[in-house]
């Protein structure tokens, strides 16, 4: 909002994400618990509704009512997946090189026979 003297609010800084990683498993927790409560609601409505319900729409309601409980533990047990994209891998450091060591003389190294005994 701009107050009369035409100034306006400062505006809240853009947070950056700097990171894929998924939420906190605490609220993905919450959020597989509410989505089974809601097709448990469901299926009790379906269930209510098979005993109201008279005729052809009474067994959409009863397959209904057989077919959530799956329904409803297999979205549970879905894990909370990335919804965005990754972050792409960073751009390759640029690093100075290893200098060649000054030239030496060549070592020479003895030969040890380990099979002889």
């Amino acid at each position: 909002m701009s107050s009369a003297s035409g100034s306006h609010e400062p505006a809240e800084p853009e947070v950056y994400r700097i990171t894929s990683a998924t939420g906190a498993r605490s609220a993905d927790m919450q959020q597989r618990a509410g989505r089974y409560l809601l097709s448990m609601g469901i299926r009790t409505l379906c269930v209510i509704l098979v005993i109201i319900i008279p005729g052809p729409l009474r067994w959409v309601f009863a397959v209904a009512a057989i077919a959530l409980p799956y329904v409803a533990v297999v979205a549970a047990n879905a894990t909370g997946e990335r919804r965005e994209r990754p972050l792409p891998p960073p751009p390759p450091m640029q690093r100075p090189g290893l200098t060649a060591a000054p030239p030496s003389a060549p070592v020479r190294a003895e030969h040890v026979d380990h099979d002889r005994r």
